[in-house]
């Protein structure tokens, strides 16, 4: 075999290890399958955002954990504050929500090795699918970047991510449920999609995923206004 052909099939084989390790991690921790998280809420009028977390009530290990250390997203404050300020959306929300995010290793390498043997997968610390970054980059200053740069650059994950709420609050209703507040609303908008968002705001009931999403975001909004300091 030539010389040049090895280092080749060796990377091929250790991305191929390092997916199935992955696929046993998510499927022992419950969270394999497709994005689809099974609600009983309408489809979305537009991607999503993010994939479906686990359940708050889930008490088996994360993937996170069982891959090493996770990051903590307070390390990213100056950078959420920015980029909130820049899009005119909450950075205690924008915080909260990548909290919620942090369920999944976020370590690029892991994250490219996962995407190979799951094509449809969300990129970066936002967990942001690709529909929903070419969707969200139109018009802004990130319009030439590419959803590949989202592992390696954690800051434009925080601008998509903030300008996506930027754009779900524009089509957040005047008059709306009293049952959620705008900011729940924009939580549920980013991880089921404006279609359901706006469903939700109707009075729609959200289905176990979403509101184990919410449950998720109440509890994670202290230790994010912590993170940056009220908005």
């Amino acid at each position: 075999m030539p010389d040049s052909v090895r280092p080749r099939r060796r990377r091929l084989l250790a991305v191929a290890v390092l997916a199935l390790a992955l696929y046993v991690v998510l499927r022992a921790a419950g969270l394999f399958g497709g994005d689809d998280d099974g609600d009983d809420t309408p489809p979305p009028a537009r991607a999503s955002a993010s994939a479906p977390t686990p359940s708050a009530s889930d008490t088996r290990p994360s993937p996170a954990a069982a891959a090493g250390p996770s990051y903590d997203p307070a390390r990213y404050a100056a950078q959420v504050r920015t980029r909130a300020r820049q899009a005119g959306v909450s950075a205690q929300l924008l915080m909260a929500i990548l909290y919620n995010e942090a369920y999944k290793p976020h370590d690029p390498a892991f994250e490219r090795a996962w995407q190979k043997y799951k094509p449809d997968a969300a990129f970066g610390i936002a967990n942001m699918h690709r529909a929903a970054f070419d969707e969200v980059k139109q018009g802004r200053d990130f319009a030439g970047r590419s959803w590949d740069e989202l592992p390696d650059d954690r800051d434009l994950a925080i601008e998509a991510e903030a300008w996506y709420l930027h754009d779900l609050a524009a089509q957040l209703p005047a008059g709306r449920s009293a049952a959620y507040t705008r900011d729940d609303l924009l939580a549920l908008g980013y991880n089921t999609g404006a279609g359901n968002m706006l469903a939700f705001a109707r009075g729609a009931t959200p289905g176990s995923q979403a509101r184990s999403y919410l449950d998720r975001l109440h509890a994670n909004w202290t230790k994010a206004e912590q993170a940056v300091g009220t908005d």
